[in-house]
């Protein structure tokens, strides 16, 4: 209904002028509206906030799991609503210091919301200025502004993905500056890595169209290498939570559903303990071999084609040397080639979909949240809901409408 009421929305402001302050005072509103909202739909707001309490007691959240003893003492209510107790946090430093002021705050899971919710504003600000920047009609931004989809999953539910997104928006306003502003660009750019690691990606491409690449590169390096250095020798490496995300983490991916399964379905796993086996045989290094075992099995081997895949797909984004198209073309990409596609993993895409006019993206906003079925009934996510989700996106990617390019 509320996605009803926004192609209204749309079809009425088509015939009238829009103005931008009424766009953001409605924004203003559907997000007051709607913090008070439990977390029903997604716990981890419980998890940013202790997160956050832990990192203010000057322990380490991404070494220690709620579980860990070290713990004991702030154990309480919070604790008993966390998600993945037995998992050390994967969230960034910049997103960190987020949560730790929300933490020390009356109400922190409130705090934190209209913490993010003030962000999500300063992102449909952003927005505006870009297509206004870009001659795009105004109207276009309520598919971001009064998305049901962004509006829920960040004063709603509370998700950190606006922190990264606004970051994302101040790079394209840098980018498409004339001449672009490098060292805004690349401070942006490494505060979305700080807030998501998912941003790294798009770095090489944001790199070139800045100008000068290597002031980008220097600025963006600095900034990652104070604040990521620290934390990778007080966990010994990749921060574990990090890696449990990387290897064990499953939901919705579009390509990874159907694939890891077909690969199962055809014993893919047997072909490479076979090719194993032939390399102990051939070279005699049966300790080195073994360790590949316990990794051969269908969803990981998806996960390994699909990463090759991305790369692929990555390297014609990065080609593209239009800096809104090529935001879009990436994360769009990333989310394509994902195992784990929650709904507001879209929130990183819009901003540009909305921009580009792209209808499959638009539409997926809506359809995205179909995937919270399975948490409220017995209908499993594959195979009746994820074709709800997927086939209509596919059918509206054909569409001539479907295209990351500014008219």
């Amino acid at each position: 209904m509320a996605f009803l009421g926004l192609l209204v929305a749309d079809r009425l402001l088509a015939a009238r002028s829009s103005s931008i302050a009424a766009i953001l005072l409605v924004a203003a509103c559907l997000r007051l509206i709607l913090l008070p909202l439990p977390a029903t739909l997604s716990d981890d707001i419980y998890r940013y906030v202790w997160d956050g309490r832990v990192a203010g007691t000057g322990l380490n959240p991404y070494f220690l799991a709620p579980d860990a003893p070290e713990l004991d003492d702030l154990r309480d209510d919070l604790w008993e609503r966390l998600p993945h107790r037995q998992v050390a946090t994967v969230y960034p430093p910049l997103a960190m210091a987020i949560f730790s002021i929300a933490a020390r705050l009356p109400a922190p899971t409130l705090a934190l919301k209209l913490i993010l919710s003030l962000l999500d504003l300063g992102s449909c600000a952003l927005l505006l200025f870009l297509i206004r920047r870009l001659g795009v009609p105004d109207r276009r931004a309520i598919w971001y502004a009064w998305n049901p989809l962004v509006t829920l999953e960040i004063a709603g539910m509370g998700h950190v993905d606006a922190l990264g997104v606004a970051a994302i928006l101040v790079v394209a306003v840098a980018l498409v500056s004339r001449p672009p502003r490098a060292v805004m660009a690349g401070v942006a750019a490494a505060a979305a890595v700080l807030a998501k690691l998912v941003p790294l990606v798009g770095l090489p491409a944001w790199a070139r169209q800045s100008g000068r690449p290597w002031l980008f590169v220097v600025v963006v390096a600095s900034l990652l290498l104070v604040t990521l250095v620290p934390i990778v020798a007080l966990t010994g490496g990749i921060p574990p939570g990090a890696v449990t995300y990387g290897v064990r983490w499953e939901f919705n991916g579009p390509l990874f559903e159907p694939l890891w399964r077909l690969l199962d379905q055809t014993h893919a796993a047997d072909g490479v303990s076979s090719l194993l086996d032939w390399a102990k045989a051939r070279t005699g290094w049966i300790g080195f071999w073994n360790r590949f075992y316990p990794w051969n099995y269908p969803q990981l081997l998806s996960k390994l084609i699909l990463a090759a895949g991305l790369l692929v797909a990555l390297g014609f984004a990065w080609t593209d040397r239009r800096p809104v198209p090529s935001i879009g073309r990436i994360f769009s990409s990333v989310i394509l080639f994902s195992a784990t596609v929650y709904p507001w993993y879209l929130i990183w895409i819009l901003p540009w979909a909305v921009i580009c006019g792209h209808t499959a993206w638009l539409g997926l906003s809506g359809l995205i949240l179909l995937s919270y079925l399975p948490q409220f009934t017995e209908l499993p996510l594959f195979p009746w809901v994820y074709l709800l989700i997927w086939t209509p996106f596919l059918l509206l990617f054909r569409l001539p409408s479907s295209r990351w390019s500014i008219d």
